[in-house]
């Protein structure tokens, strides 16, 4: 069984269910104690903190009718819900379980969802955990979306087969397995659907698809780049609402293209991969998910840069007796209103959460290491006759988008090559900053000393208004440490704060899935490259046959929408498939020379780019000072070298003569 996000089982940790291995306190059975709610009232089927009524438990490849009392709770820091409780004792699911930890998926009225299954207690009952993807509706899932907008209440199984009262089971094998149902995870399904290819499924751990558009929910959450060019190309919308796009507009829009495009049957949701290991004999990668096994010829990582926040270790934050939580884990139940409230970083997600949260609380205390080079939002809403236009007469919105793009494109040169063409934008921010922030010393602390496009350059037109105000002070220097209530600065000042909001980003260089996927020698891909990823074209790693990574190390950009090097590197995906055909073979593994060549040339390019020579420290470098993160050319560079696999940077493993015989499946 996987180790508990907190390092304890949450049935030994929840202050509510202290006596349920053993005795009441008031000498009653365990079994009469029911879920309760906040009020102290007995939960039922429905209400927000459990369930307690009929399920069906898919374990041991059988399925039980089982009464459950199921309970849970969101924990912040490991942004996860935990849920536990008991199936009433069952002889036939008793002798299956045995006295081991069993893997199962637990489906109630509300919703489905993998559980783990351990040994019977003294009267029978079997103690069923979960964490993410609770199957019941819960306080903290409830909002103008429904029980699954957190991502982890699991709609799978009303998305997977509508209609259906229990999810689709995983596929035995499959070619092609996606893990993640983002913009990589479905644009790969979309373009094998186009291509004839069928027999794939999309493996994601949430309930629902949208990836960081759906994790990310948090006040103020918005694209920095225009709508238009923040879609697919192939699957166009007409009808955005702004020019700049919110986060609850692009999940919409993701949500719609999995429908429009036929990929709901193609999805497995609270289908985490535990791990993914290659066969050698069977030239085939074996995956395990909380849901169960399989098979896949070809395995693409879609799981992306920005998946897992990144928590910096504080001393003391493990006491500290208020709320906290990071930004791309929001906790909708906590109520700012009054309340002093410290936001930790400076980095996107906290531009967009000040000014949203500044007016409600009663003080805000930003802890800042670097501030950013902030920049206007040219937003606006996109009139009525502008999507009239864009339905039905479709190459006008090409044409926007176009426009958008060439403009874009042609900064490039600005972040590669000659940073000091930035000089006019940075004449620009600073404009921007003199006329919202009046006091001298506010502003002295709000203005960068690096070259701009070092760090991401950031589009607000609130946020400095907002550090202005009365209630709002900015620490230099950063979060030292927490003292009760207290948090201390660098700079040794103290702050009593309630809450905590840490905007300290994501695991951006280091990927945490490679943690979980086993190459040829057994290693893990962390374990392969150490702390510094490297890929041959981004796409392919020596020593993992048929892995693909979408967003992989250098694919990044600073100037232009990412949707479009995950365009170019899905048409490189459908030519390593092809190639796979045409050649005839199980596999291509990349060469390690090939892949040195590639990387030999990005460090070339780097040297010039405005990330080596702006004079500041990023999350774009590793710990050893590299960039693996940012591709150090135009987006038309990156597509020319991945528009075909090139059969010379590969090795080929044969097909088993079983494949080749006609016994594949």
């Amino acid at each position: 069984m996987a180790a508990h996000p907190d390092g304890a089982h949450p049935d030994d940790a929840h202050p509510d269910d202290a006596h349920a291995d053993g005795a009441h306190a008031d000498g009653a059975h365990p079994d009469d104690q029911a879920p309760y709610r906040r009020d102290g009232t007995r939960a039922g089927p429905g209400d927000g903190d459990g369930y307690a009524g009929p399920a069906t438990l898919t374990a041991c490849e059988t399925q039980f009718a089982v009464e459950v009392e199921l309970r849970g709770h969101f924990q912040p820091i490991d942004g996860r819900y935990h849920w536990y409780g008991r199936i009433a004792a069952h002889p036939g699911l008793s002798s299956a379980v045995g006295s081991a930890r069993t893997a199962g998926v637990l489906t109630t009225a509300e919703g489905s969802a993998p559980c783990e299954l351990s040994d019977p207690d003294p009267w029978g009952r079997i103690r069923v955990t979960g964490t993410s993807t609770p199957p019941f509706a819960t306080e903290l899932t409830a909002g103008p979306r429904g029980p699954a907008a957190a991502g982890w209440l699991p709609a799978g199984a009303a998305q997977e087969a509508p209609g259906a009262g229990t999810p689709a089971a995983l596929p035995g094998h499959v070619r092609v397995a996606i893990i993640g149902a983002g913009f990589g995870g479905l644009g790969a399904g979309i373009r094998l659907r186009e291509s004839g290819h069928t027999d794939f499924v999309i493996l994601e751990r949430a309930g629902s698809v949208g990836g960081t558009w759906r994790d990310n929910s948090y006040p103020g959450c918005a694209c920095d780049v225009p709508s238009h060019l923040y879609s697919f190309s192939f699957a166009p919308n007409p009808d955005w609402p702004h020019s700049f796009s919110r986060q609850r507009e692009i999940w919409d829009y993701l949500e719609a293209v999995t429908d429009r495009r036929r990929l709901r049957g193609h999805i497995r949701f609270g289908a985490e991969v535990l791990s993914a290991r290659w066969d050698t004999s069977a030239c085939q990668w074996h995956l395990q998910t909380s849901r169960g096994d399989l098979r896949a010829d070809v395995l693409i990582s879609a799981a992306g840069p920005l998946s897992e926040p990144a928590l910096p270790d504080i001393p003391g934050l493990d006491g500290f007796p208020g709320e906290v939580f990071h930004s791309a884990r929001w906790n909708h139940d906590c109520d700012l209103a009054g309340k002093r409230v410290a936001v930790v970083g400076t980095v996107a997600s906290a531009i967009q959460i000040t000014p949203e949260t500044q007016p409600e609380v009663s003080r805000l205390v930003l802890f800042q290491r670097t501030p950013a080079w902030v920049l206007p939002r040219r937003d606006r809403r996109i009139t009525a006759p502008e999507k009239w236009l864009y339905r039905h007469l479709p190459p006008a919105q090409r044409l926007a988008r176009l426009g958008i793009y060439l403009s874009r494109e042609a900064t490039v040169g600005a972040f590669v090559k000659r940073p000091q063409i930035l000089r006019g934008a940075q004449r620009m921010a600073l404009r921007h900053l003199e006329r919202s922030v009046a006091d001298p010393a506010l502003r002295a602390k709000l203005t960068p000393d690096y070259v701009m496009g070092c760090k991401r350059i950031l589009l607000s037109n609130d946020y400095y208004r907002a550090l202005a105000r009365p209630n709002v002070e900015v620490v230099t220097g950063g979060l030292a440490k927490v003292d009760g209530y207290t948090l201390i600065a660098q700079d040794g000042t103290a702050h009593d704060v309630d809450v905590i909001i840490f905007a300290t980003g994501f695991h951006a260089t280091d990927m945490p899935i490679a943690q979980r996927v086993h190459g040829v020698a057994g290693a893990t891909l962390a374990q392969t490259w150490g702390d510094d990823m490297r890929a041959l074209r981004g796409t392919t790693i020596p020593g993992f046959p048929n892995l693909c990574l979408v967003i992989g190390p250098n694919t990044g950009l600073g100037h232009n929408s990412m949707v479009h090097i995950i365009e170019s590197q899905l048409t490189y995906i459908l030519d390593y498939l092809r190639t796979l055909d045409r050649a005839g073979v199980a596999a291509l593994d990349a060469r390690p020379a090939a892949q040195d060549r590639w990387c030999a040339g990005i460090e070339r390019r780097m040297g010039s780019t405005v990330w080596a020579t702006g004079g500041c420290v990023s999350w774009y470098l590793n710990a050893a000072g590299r960039n693996p993160t940012l591709w150090p050319g135009s987006t038309l560079r990156f597509r020319r070298a991945t528009r075909r696999v090139d059969p010379s940077e590969y090795d080929t493993i044969p097909a088993r003569e079983t494949d080749v015989m006609g016994a594949h499946p």
